[in-house]
């Protein structure tokens, strides 16, 4: 699955008068394509975020296009941009926000509920998951009875539960120790070596070494010729 972003800008305004501009994007064009990890380097506060939200289309751009599979995200009725998120993305976020009051296998379940597609073949793909992520043994554990690493895999699997063609990843790995990010990385790696796209943000270089392609994003700029790595 292609995702391609074109000249996207996104300010936002600060103060008590609104006065204040801030570009969080302020030109951003990009593209990742089948079987491709692309990874976007830079500080806090540079506007990583904001490009992975406005590529997913859960943040509405001032200005610029957001292809998914040649299907403009922001040129669709706002229920349409919804099933296509839900069919078509996996997001996978530093914080996790997994349902404190669901146990492993429904908390990687819920995406099914917005594609209408929760079934016993759904439940099915979930327990696969589950397993590949060495989370058997904790199936019916909430997240409180998790460790940091362990809730990082589940919110892993839940994006992975819809067969997404592409995975959006803020920071996945910035709770984690060395181990767990190495974990994580691979399992990312390995959906990107099976035709899937993958495009992260982060500030952690651990995780360059695993795209095709790396960008340091300044001030809510990628310049080409910030490129910092290829394969």
């Amino acid at each position: 699955m292609v995702l391609r972003v074109d000249g996207l800008k996104k300010s936002y305004w600060t103060g008590k008068d609104k006065t204040g501009e801030v570009r969080a994007l302020d030109g951003v064009s990009l593209e990742a394509g089948n079987g491709e990890l692309v990874a976007v380097t830079g500080p806090s506060g540079c506007g990583k975020t904001t490009l992975l939200l406005v590529s997913g289309g859960l943040l509405f751009p001032d200005q610029g296009k957001v292809y998914l599979d040649g299907i403009d995200l922001y040129d669709i009725p706002f229920g349409d941009r919804d099933r296509e998120r839900a069919a078509k993305v996996g997001f996978v976020f530093q914080q996790f926000y997994l349902v404190p009051y669901l146990d492993v296998l429904e908390n990687v379940m819920i995406p099914s509920i917005g594609t209408n597609s929760w079934s016993a073949a759904v439940e099915k793909r979930a327990r696969e998951l589950i397993g590949r992520f060495n989370l058997g043994e904790r199936i019916h554990h909430k997240p409180s009875g998790l460790s940091t690493g362990e809730r990082q895999r589940v919110a892993l699997a839940r994006a992975l539960i819809n067969q997404p063609g592409i995975l959006l990843a803020d920071e996945p790995t910035g709770n984690l120790d060395d181990d767990n990010a190495q974990t994580v990385l691979r399992h990312m790696s390995d959906f990107a070596g099976e035709g899937g796209t993958v495009l992260l943000v982060t500030h952690d270089s651990r995780l360059i070494k695993y795209a095709h392609r790396s960008y340091r994003m300044q001030k809510g700029r990628l310049p080409e010729d910030d490129r910092l790595h290829s394969t």
